[in-house]
């Protein structure tokens, strides 16, 4: 079949319009595609139009002949610019979100607690942090130094005595206050009382009660002034062998009965002054002895216990019982001067032991007390050796280092444990007291175990 030289200069043409102007890449892909178009173009389309007319025969028109170029030109212009829309460029992303119907999952809402659920987290969360609060000295507008009390000393104060509500003490019935027989006038209450509180010194308070029940049933004409004038010292010294210091008390107890009776007209002295003077009375008997025999609040008495206890609570930083008196009756108010003797002593007695403090059962622990115990650190030691060097030919001596095992309490405020030394009362008066007479109390060490 022959064709006819229109048709195969137009087909010639069509192929070098199809051929794309630059040899980029980027319009490489249009020149297969458009290929790949006309191989598998279906009859209808302009591609197949022009293969038609170029394999029609010799006597086809001319009309027909010159209509094809146009219609080949413009699907070959239509594929071209769709291939290079397909093929050679980025498609553009639309700015508009993308609809969705889609939920937002959001996280539930979190319950409020209970006040069970409270009532736990407060009672497992760790106990806040107790710092030392003393008592501090300002100055007054007017010139004068007035002394401000712990800021939680009231709440201390109130805590410690509910807790005292609840345990019953040695103190409370045994203590110096509840020894006289009540069978007695005021003359010999008093007198026993004096007696008591001489007897009570380095010596628990139910020793005390052991011996002044023995007085008061073995002494000669009974628990009397003149009783105890003309009792034997020997008798007397057997009588109260159970107490500490008892050789030492018994010279004390039969001279202060010559004194009472001669100075004071067979009474106790109704003065600080008067009692101090006494021999083996000291500053805490003679407040004490005030306050019982005589119900007068004169000064606080403060013995270990008072002493211990409130530098424990960091309400000052004393070394002697004196100076803690001076220290609390700066700002305690006078009606707890009398009741805070009894009040550490029993607290000091059950729980704030002087070794062994029960930290755990004390409600004080938790945040108020500076000293409380919240763990035991642990030091663990072992045997170090140096090893054996030669100088010159000599042996050097091998030196070994044996320690133990240290164990030290851990207070809540990260702190060293405070030493208490126990001073006497030659500034108050001549006549130091019982305990003074004994001497200081020991230190403690940091226990090793070998």
């Amino acid at each position: 079949m022959r064709t006819s030289r229109i048709a195969r200069d137009t087909v010639r043409g069509l192929g070098t319009q199809s051929l794309p102007q630059s040899h980029s890449p980027r319009n490489r892909p249009a020149r297969s595609v458009l290929g790949t178009l006309r191989n598998y173009a279906l009859p209808s389309s302009p591609l197949a139009r022009t293969e038609t007319v170029v394999k029609q025969e010799d006597g086809d028109s001319e009309s027909e002949l010159s209509s094809v170029p146009s219609d080949i030109d413009q699907a070959d212009e239509n594929v071209s610019s769709t291939t290079l829309s397909t093929t050679g460029r980025k498609r553009k992303r639309s700015t508009e979100p993308p609809a969705t119907t889609a939920k937002v999952r959001t996280r539930p809402r979190k319950a409020a607690a209970t006040d069970a659920e409270q009532d736990v987290l407060q009672n497992n969360a760790a106990p806040k942090k107790a710092r030392r609060q003393p008592a501090k000295k300002v100055n007054a507008a007017n010139g004068a130094v007035k002394v401000e009390p712990p800021p939680n000393w009231g709440e201390v104060y109130s805590l410690t005595a509910e807790m005292r509500s609840r345990i019953l003490a040695p103190v409370d019935t045994m203590g110096c206050e509840s020894l006289a027989e009540d069978n007695r006038s005021p003359h010999d209450r008093r007198f026993q009382t004096l007696v008591a509180l001489m007897l009570s010194s380095q010596t628990k308070d139910t020793v005390t009660s052991v011996a002044m029940k023995n007085l008061q049933a073995n002494l000669p004409g009974g628990f009397t002034l003149d009783s105890m004038i003309a009792v034997d010292p020997v008798l007397l010294d057997e009588l109260i062998r159970k107490v500490g210091f008892h050789n030492n008390k018994t010279r004390y107890i039969k001279a202060t009965a010559l004194i009472l009776k001669e100075k004071f007209n067979g009474d106790i002295a109704d003065t600080i002054e008067g009692m101090i003077s006494l021999p083996g009375v000291g500053p805490k008997m003679a407040y004490l002895c005030m306050s019982a025999a005589w119900g007068r609040d004169e000064g606080i008495g403060v013995d270990v216990h008072v002493h211990r206890i409130t530098n424990l609570w960091g309400w000052h930083k004393t070394r002697t019982p004196e100076e803690t008196r001076a220290a609390l009756e700066a700002w305690l108010p006078k009606d707890k001067w009398h009741a805070i003797n009894h009040l550490l002593v029993g607290f000091g007695q059950t729980i704030c032991l002087p070794v062994g403090r029960k930290c755990g059962e004390c409600v004080l622990s938790k945040g108020l007390c500076p000293s409380a115990v919240v763990g035991k650190e642990v030091k663990k030691r072992v045997k170090k050796e140096v090893k054996v060097k030669e100088e010159d030919g000599e042996l050097v001596t091998k030196e070994e280092v044996d320690v133990g095992l240290s164990i030290r309490d851990v207070k809540a405020e990260d702190a060293e444990d405070q030493t208490f030394e126990s001073g006497g009362a030659e500034s108050i008066g001549h006549v130091p007291d019982i305990e003074d007479v004994v001497g200081t109390s020991r230190r403690r060490s940091s226990r090793i175990v070998g």
